[in-house]
């Protein structure tokens, strides 16, 4: 009994000390990546739309900031969960809206519950994905104008700026690797195997 206490202590502090173990330099990458991500987005809107027109930056692609920068190996942070998630949840969005627009009692819950049986059952679970789809039926101005405009731009247009600068920076090191997926790791295993030239092929 003893033993077994002795031991699950040891396993627990061993755990706690993993979770709370900081990294710094994963959290520079970290901060690059949503750093440039958002300001991507944010430089393309202000000089191509006026202040008042702010539709580019939707609140989403923040949480979307912290998955795909900041917990690069989850399965909610995957290339097809991060666009898969936010284009089905804003067509899904837009579709409710149009077919009840004045009901937000009605269309908010409908559009976040629809979003998430779409997004569970194509495999494309992305949790700000329902913001998407709630930022599409509860908002005012430029946004329930675009209809289905808002799933291109700013949704799908938003979506792969993320995902550019999430390859890049997640990317950076051999100790980051992002997605996850077997085949991309071995052609980047492949890429950093010829990034070091072996000094004896050289000779010869």
């Amino acid at each position: 009994m003893k033993k077994s206490l002795k031991r699950t202590f040891r396993v627990s502090k061993y755990v706690i000390y993993k979770e709370t173990l900081v990294d710094y330099k994963e959290h520079f990458w970290s901060f690059l990546g949503a750093f440039f991500g958002i300001g991507l987005i944010a430089f393309i809107q202000s000089h191509s739309l006026t202040e008042t027109e702010n539709i580019f930056l939707i609140g989403s692609f923040g949480a979307s900031s912290v998955l795909i920068y900041g917990a690069i190996q989850s399965p909610l942070a995957q290339p097809r969960n991060l666009v898969g998630g936010h284009v089905l949840s804003a067509l899904v969005g837009v579709t409710v809206y149009k077919i009840v627009p004045d009901i937000i009692w009605l269309s908010a819950p409908l559009a976040v519950a629809f979003s998430i049986v779409l997004m569970q059952y194509t495999k494309t679970l992305h949790p700000p994905g329902g913001a998407t789809a709630l930022i599409a039926v509860s908002s005012t101005g430029k946004i329930p104008e675009l209809g289905y405009w808002y799933v291109i731009s700013p949704v799908l247009s938003g979506c792969i700026i993320l995902l550019l600068v999430a390859l890049f920076f997640n990317n950076v090191t051999p100790n980051r690797s992002y997605p996850t997926h077997s085949r991309f790791k071995k052609l980047l295993r492949k890429k950093h195997a010829h990034g070091h030239v072996n000094p004896h092929k050289l000779k010869k």
